[in-house]
């Protein structure tokens, strides 16, 4: 019974937040006047495509806090069942508009009703799964992200040939209604809920986390809302900012590097979608290796680098289309590799009643960078004609993210006290 915990949480999350990462990064191509005629149809510009983009974000910070802690205070299962009605029915409402402005207020308000998933499920996670098990986990849960694109584009560029982007965006906005009937009777929210769980392994789980809660008392002890004065916090929100301007900054940007090449609107979506394939790989090694060898901020820092430099290498070689695009699927997998240590550091370093709030407040802020990512994207190339100043800049404050991971509390010593697996 001990991989059933794996076999049951981790798979419905995935699809749950597959569905939502759907619904925010079908856009993406939706937005390419290549393959669909929705900027035409809404009078847009480059910046103002950037800014469609991107406003998903400024709804997405109004419920990152409250999300975690009614999943903490009340329960993470329900939280995100009536998130994902909420959520279904914006993403529909994208696809019912007419004008720009209409879409803009439905992407906002779709923010709105997914900002409290993340979070939401971060403590989920932390209810099932001990520290020594929490970036795999992790990473397992937000492999969903790249696969969410790798899996989609190909059926989201078909789509938008076969029935435009207001049918697309109809169709794939039904999705999260019908997951839910799976989420609700699959899902629990610790393990004395579930008849599944093994006595012994019930035993164990309640055991390990609540030792693990104790250690973290006396290295935090101020709790509540005085723990965000801490420094942790405000460098885990730089980087994740800049992680997520250069993640979306890319993804919404990335098919203009595909233009002019003669490529049908499934190759598009096949080469959008071949760089997030790798992502996952490396995403499950990075997680893997990072729970093995017991520490997060090398981890974090090392993929944010490589990603960094090969972003600003990728438009260095412009000129030379299939080099270019190699150094790109080196340079997209650098923000999802990292997710896996990266927010495994929170539930490490802080109590565990003030993990989900401390979540909250990390991603509600971080995310204003997938506002200021293809907004900034958009009009740097809008003003220079041009991706390289903008992917440039991206990568560069990748570079930054990288050195910020070294400030963060160390977490080794911690992990070295909790043993790495279950009993058999």
């Amino acid at each position: 019974m001990t991989q059933q915990r794996w076999l049951r949480i981790i798979p419905v999350a995935l699809v749950m937040y597959t569905i939502s990462y759907v619904d925010r990064t079908n856009v993406s191509l939706a937005l390419d006047p290549t393959l669909s005629s929705m900027m035409r149809d809404l009078f847009m510009d480059d910046r103002m495509k950037g800014e469609a983009a991107g406003i998903f974000f400024l709804g997405y910070v109004l419920l990152q806090i409250p999300g975690g802690y009614w999943a903490t205070r009340w329960s993470p299962r329900k939280v995100i069942a009536v998130l994902l009605i909420c959520w279904g029915a914006c993403a529909i409402g994208c696809g019912l508009s007419r004008s720009f402005r209409q879409f803009e207020a439905m992407r906002f308000l779709l923010g709105v009703a997914e900002s409290g998933v993340f979070p939401a499920t971060l403590v989920l996670l932390a209810n099932w799964f001990p520290r020594g098990e929490r970036a795999r986990a992790n990473a397992y849960w937000t492999l969903c992200q790249p696969l969410a694109v790798a899996a989609s584009a190909p059926l989201t560029a078909w789509l938008l040939g076969a029935y435009g982007w207001q049918q697309m965006l109809i169709l794939e906005g039904m999705l999260p209604f019908l997951w839910l009937p799976l989420w609700w009777f699959c899902i629990r929210d610790h393990p004395r809920d579930a008849t599944w769980v093994s006595g012994e392994e019930r035993r164990w789980l309640e055991a390990t986390l609540q030792r693990e809660a104790e250690e973290l008392k006396p290295a935090n002890a101020s709790g509540g809302w005085r723990i965000f004065g801490e420094p942790a916090v405000w460098v885990l929100i730089a980087m994740y900012f800049v992680q997520n301007c250069a993640a979306y900054g890319c993804m919404t940007f990335f098919t203009s590097s595909l233009k002019g090449k003669g490529f049908s609107g499934l190759q598009y979506g096949i080469l959008f979608g071949i760089p997030y394939a790798l992502t996952a790989v490396i995403m499950v090694l990075n997680s893997r290796h990072s729970d093995f060898a017991r520490e997060r901020r090398g981890h974090v820092a090392l993929v944010y680098g490589l990603s960094g430099i090969s972003l600003i290498l990728s438009v260095s070689f412009k000129e030379r289309f299939w080099l270019s695009y190699g150094l790109m699927c080196l340079a997209i997998p650098g923000p999802f590799a990292a997710m896996g240590p990266f927010w495994a550091i929170p539930s490490e370093t802080f109590p565990r009643a003030a993990a989900g709030m401390v979540v909250g407040l990390v991603n509600a802020f971080g995310n204003l960078g997938g506002f200021a990512g293809p907004y900034i994207t958009g009009w740097l190339k809008q003003e220079y004609q041009s991706l390289v100043i903008a992917f440039s800049t991206l990568g560069t404050g990748l570079l930054i993210g990288a050195a910020l991971a070294f400030l963060l509390p160390r977490t080794a010593r911690q992990l070295a006290t909790a043993p790495a697996t279950e009993p058999a």
